[in-house]
């Protein structure tokens, strides 16, 4: 079992997430790629409650932010690992925790993954928690708009 700790994210881990980036196509989830999450991220009012910090015996190696949606029992989860430990199978217990801390601290019926399309890792370790496709659609980000994957768990 690996011992994360998550607690309400730092300004010092917000500065070093913003300065992650990540290979190839997945340079889609570098702060900097969309000035509007960069922003959110770098001030602490704007983060408010739902940014939260994982680290692993004083180490950060991720994040995520809860947002609420148009229905009180529903939550959309964000989340990002650190680029050096992407793509090695730690994921699986790294999307665990993070479930596990929400469903405890925000109790929600449902939680919501929105996951860009071209992310067929994320997606296939999502189904593999339980997640559901439940729709395909166009979001705007990064200047653009990209197709996305709307995923759903009940808890």
């Amino acid at each position: 079992m690996v011992n994360y700790v998550i607690s309400k994210m730092t300004q010092k881990s917000a500065v070093s997430v913003a300065q992650w980036h990540y290979q190839d196509e997945y340079e889609f989830y570098d702060m900097t790629a969309d000035p509007e999450d960069y922003q959110e991220l770098m001030n602490e009012e704007l983060r408010g409650d739902s940014y939260y910090q994982v680290t692993q015996a004083g180490r950060l190696i991720g994040f995520f932010v809860v947002e609420k949606t148009d229905r009180q029992e529903v939550v959309e989860v964000g989340l990002g690992m650190a680029p050096e430990l992407t793509g090695q199978g730690n994921g699986l217990e790294f999307v665990r925790a993070i479930l596990k801390y929400v469903s405890r601290v925000k109790n929600p019926q449902k939680i919501l993954f929105d996951v860009a399309k071209f992310n067929v890792r994320a997606q296939k370790l999502y189904q593999k928690i339980g997640f559901k496709v439940v729709n395909y659609h166009e979001q705007e980000t990064n200047g653009g708009s990209y197709p996305f994957v709307l995923m759903v768990k009940s808890v």
